[in-house]
């Protein structure tokens, strides 16, 4: 595979996942300064300026890890851990829009939950391809297994 081939892989694989990242910040932004400031938070709730270069630096990570998969196999030889990818993504997306977008925490804990389980399969389908993309999902599925407790906990002190 050429070089150019793939740094416009790796390209596109970040572009995915940093649009994402940006359709999902369009429910996040007008949510933060007034509904989400009065929510009752665990005391473990880490500061607003925390979540963008964590999620900054796990946006990246994902897409590398699928370039990678995508880079070892290719399309058809990664459909099944690439179409897994996506749907996480597609839960990630969902997540924000149902937490932030809706304002409802106890849908958003249980939609968490489910993308927490598509993180795993993803990261499972991708280890037999290259274990480096595997262990580049790992503190993503980390943060969302924080991010999950910290969802359960608003849910429950806003209930």
């Amino acid at each position: 595979m050429s070089t150019i081939r793939q740094a416009l892989g790796l390209g596109l694989s970040a572009a995915i996942c940093f649009a994402a990242a940006g359709v999902g910040s369009l429910f996040t932004r007008p949510a933060i300064e007034g509904w989400y400031a009065a929510l009752q938070k665990p005391s473990w709730t880490p500061p607003n300026w925390v979540f963008g270069p964590v999620w900054t630096v796990l946006y990246l990570a994902m897409a590398t890890a699928a370039w990678l998969v995508w880079r070892r196999a290719g399309f058809a030889g990664a459909r099944l851990p690439l179409t897994l990818f996506a749907l996480q993504l597609v839960l990630n997306l969902a997540w924000t829009g149902v937490f932030f977008g809706l304002r409802m925490p106890g849908a958003a804990f249980a939609e968490i939950v489910l993308l927490w389980l598509f993180i795993l399969a993803t990261t499972a389908a991708f280890w037999p391809l290259t274990h480096v993309a595997a262990w580049l999902m790992v503190p993503y599925l980390v943060w969302v297994t924080y991010a999950a407790t910290l969802n359960y906990g608003i849910w429950r002190l806003n209930a």
